[in-house]
């Protein structure tokens, strides 16, 4: 156990869940399913099962630093501050760096803070396995997820479907693909030789950090450069002039589809990466009429199959609406056609785009 680490990735702004979900305060450190905690601190929990909580760190925008102690009991030294967006690929550099001054032999799970899983049993047995996969190895393990329809939101993950192997939950990984169209996704169902990218990561620590070597360089030489700082006063004045210099790639196109030792778990554990309203919706419990309802005084009149979250103090009459999205949070009213709701993001980027004006 004590050479189990998690690196919780936090650094998101949650833009598709705005405007619940602010730059101040992203959907991380929100609890959008009404569970009286937030994504962040049940991801904690979750991951507290499997390594000991002093073994996990935060890697989050300095911004967020307070915010994510105040969620969680954890040191100071656990919360890893990135001082630019720089996405998956050096946050996970970095971490690693601290992580091998602290231990050499550590073994690493690699997660965002804000997924929703249904059953953590079968999850933490999940881990276990990957875990194990991941010393025997020295490979690079992904978690996939049995896919439940064609949706164009996820990466998907070919693996090898030998007919002799069908019981075994490692397989060798052959291909990636990133959000396709429709159609191929509907092929890559009737396949069935095709999941979900989760974006959970297993590895040892010194696994990774070769593989940042050989296929990411020009970013493992930045962070090689500081090897004597981690953990140190210092830290930060390096890892300053790092994040400036540092291209933005994720660990998925700079080493998962590059690397020749690559797995994936095939799983089934009630995930959902809750990255749209839609999302969420799909998993929320419903009235009869299918809406989901979030908020104490919302009343709800001839509307079917809606998502309606409202603060417990603020009084919400709806009448004659299908298949919509309407959120008031935040001083804003977001009233949202389900099926548009991917245009949310760029909404909000006009809205800053003309008050900056």
């Amino acid at each position: 156990m004590k050479n189990k680490y998690c690196i919780i990735m936090a650094g998101g702004i949650g833009s598709r869940f705005w405007p619940m979900s602010t730059a101040d305060r992203p959907k991380q450190f929100l609890d959008i399913l009404g569970t009286g905690k937030t994504l962040l601190q049940q991801t904690f929990l979750r991951f507290a099962k499997v390594c000991p909580k002093k073994n996990i760190f935060i890697v989050t925008n300095s911004q967020y630093k307070a915010l994510v102690m105040e969620q969680l009991r954890i040191k100071e030294h656990q919360v890893i501050s990135e001082p630019l967006r720089r996405n998956t690929a050096p946050c996970i550099a970095y971490a690693s760096y601290k992580i091998k001054a602290l231990n050499p032999d550590a073994m690493v799970v690699v997660s965002p803070s804000d997924h929703l899983i249904l059953d953590e049993d079968s999850f933490c047995d999940i881990i276990s396995i990957a875990f194990k996969k991941a010393e025997e190895e020295n490979a690079l393990i992904t978690l996939g997820i049995k896919p439940s329809r064609p949706d164009t939101g996820y990466g998907y993950i070919q693996f090898d479907n030998i007919k002799a192997n069908k019981k075994e939950k490692v397989r060798r990984v052959k291909t990636f693909t990133e959000k396709p169209d429709l159609n191929i996704a509907k092929k890559f169902l009737e396949s069935g030789d095709f999941y979900w990218n989760s974006g959970i990561f297993i590895w040892s620590n010194k696994t990774i950090i070769s593989a940042l070597g050989k296929y990411l360089p020009d970013i493992t030489s930045l962070f090689q450069s500081a090897e004597n700082h981690y953990n140190t006063p210092k830290e930060e004045k390096h890892i300053s002039t790092i994040y400036e210099r540092c291209k933005n790639v994720s660990i998925d196109y700079g080493v998962m589809e590059k690397a020749e030792k690559v797995f994936v778990v095939l799983s089934d554990f009630g995930w959902s990466d809750l990255g749209t309203w839609g999302s969420l919706y799909d998993n929320q419990e419903k009235t009869k009429e299918k809406n989901a309802i979030v908020g104490k005084q919302v009343y709800v009149h001839d509307s079917q199959n809606c998502i309606i979250n409202a603060p417990d103090d603020k009084l919400m009459i709806l009448q004659g609406l299908n298949d919509y999205i309407v959120v008031d949070a935040n001083n804003t009213l977001l009233v949202c056609k389900k099926e548009d709701e991917q245009k949310i993001k760029q909404m909000v980027v006009n809205i800053q785009s003309k008050n900056k004006a």
